[in-house]
């Protein structure tokens, strides 16, 4: 027996839905960007892997990278990548109490105490880093 439409088959209703329909709320639209600046975390570990291997190839080959770093576009994008990594650990700082549940003698840790640890350790890694970098 197949189905197909008679007059006094039912139809389904399904509602159109936009292709942006998660723009309307902003815990979707932030999951969104979140999971688009994945591809900005991949971006930013390329560009790290790029500079090792022209490293690695000598002075004339990191001479070449630098000067493809240089240019307008590369910068501009270099610049965005920052604004989506930090927008990426900022998101996942702030859901890390939900992960994870800390215990300290019986009692839980309030989720702000979680969260603030993580950006304690972020705050002294980068101070480390341009300790490291400034001299």
């Amino acid at each position: 027996m197949s189905a197909r439409y008679t007059e006094f088959h039912p139809r389904w209703y399904r509602p159109r839905m936009s292709v942006f329909w998660w723009v309307r709320r902003r815990s979707y639209l932030i999951f969104v960007l979140r999971e688009l600046t994945s591809v900005f975390v991949a971006w930013s570990v390329v560009f790290l892997l790029l500079l090792v291997h022209a490293v690695s190839q000598g002075s004339k080959q990191y001479q070449q990278f630098l000067n493809l770093s240089s240019n307008p576009w590369m910068l501009a994008l270099n610049v965005i990548t920052l604004a989506f990594v930090m927008f990426h650990a900022i998101t996942w700082f702030n859901l890390a109490p939900q992960a994870m549940v800390v215990r300290l003698r019986g009692k839980r840790v309030p989720r702000s105490w979680v969260a603030g640890v993580h950006y304690a350790g972020w705050a002294l890694l980068s101070a480390l880093a341009a300790w490291l970098i400034l001299g």
